[in-house]
């Protein structure tokens, strides 16, 4: 493994022992029977076709690459190589390279999030709950987990906020009926009852991201009575801007005199201080 195979951003999450040393290292044969999985794993859910797939492959050609794993008593816990290992086991495969390393608890959990980052993306609510454990055992702030990942503080700020929404719709997310799109795009709504109700039409008639998008930011959603007077373009460019950069409603009201106000929702305390970090503001503890 290399450090270019890595990316910019995520190779701060590998110890640089590992960079450096796990190619020079020797690799032994463990029996599979004797490797256990990885608790600290944010993959929930593996598609079989894909493990199929790598199976067959390793049948033909044996594993190419050794896992990762960790020394526990008389077993080893896997470490790297989630996919492989299920892999093997399918196959048939009695033992499999590996590299013994001495890992940390919070590296074990970082060295799994990379691993399935470079190599077959994690769904939003996975990725979202990896970034949470992080955070909730690790005590990482969201700056590190963005510098960790190689993304902004905001994309992480909005990938957690997924983990607010409704188990119902966290699971279609993961079971891939509805898209991140689609659930940032419910996240604007302000009741559960309307989220659940906007997932299912979104899934029955398989509304597009920008669909919905429109369909909740256009006139149907205002309020009944006198119609609202249309906002200068500028205003309402400055408006979208606000709503993009922090991932919920901004509505700005603009008077005579260069006057006005900027009004910003949150539907949560989470919600609130998300913002707070994102506007750089401390919050009074």
């Amino acid at each position: 493994m290399s450090k270019r195979a890595l990316g910019k951003g995520l190779e701060a999450l590998i110890p640089q022992g590992v960079i450096d040393t796990l190619d020079a290292e020797k690799v032994s044969h463990i029996s599979v029977e004797h490797i256990v999985a990885n608790p600290h794993q944010p993959r929930k859910r593996f598609e079989e076709d894909k493990i199929q797939s790598l199976a067959d492959s390793i049948r033909n050609d044996g594993v190419l690459q050794p896992v990762v794993v960790r020394r526990r008593g008389d077993r080893y816990e896997l470490v790297m190589g989630e996919r492989r290992l299920q892999a093997a086991r399918l196959a048939g495969v009695p033992s499999i390279p590996a590299v013994v390393r001495a890992v940390a608890d919070a590296d074990s959990l970082r060295l799994a999030l990379v691993e399935n980052l470079q190599r077959e993306d994690l769904n939003a609510i996975e990725i979202a709950q990896g970034y949470r454990m992080l955070v909730d055992k690790f005590g990482l702030s969201q700056q590190e987990l963005a510098d960790m990942a190689g993304k902004d503080r905001s994309s992480v700020s909005n990938t957690l906020r997924l983990l607010g929404l409704p188990e119902e719709i966290r699971a279609f997310v993961t079971e891939g009926r509805l898209s991140e799109g689609h659930a940032r795009a419910l996240l604007a709504l302000p009741t559960r009852a309307e989220q659940l109700a906007w997932a299912d039409r979104i899934i029955k008639k398989q509304l597009s991201v920008r669909q919905v998008e429109k369909e909740l930011s256009g006139p149907g959603k205002q309020k009944r009575g006198r119609p609202k007077k249309e906002k200068p373009p500028q205003i309402a460019l400055l408006e979208k801007g606000f709503s993009q950069h922090l991932a919920t409603r901004v509505a700005i009201e603009e008077r005579r005199g260069g006057k006005g106000k900027i009004v910003i929702d949150f539907f949560s305390h989470d919600d609130f201080e998300r913002l707070a970090d994102l506007l750089g503001l401390p919050i009074p503890r």
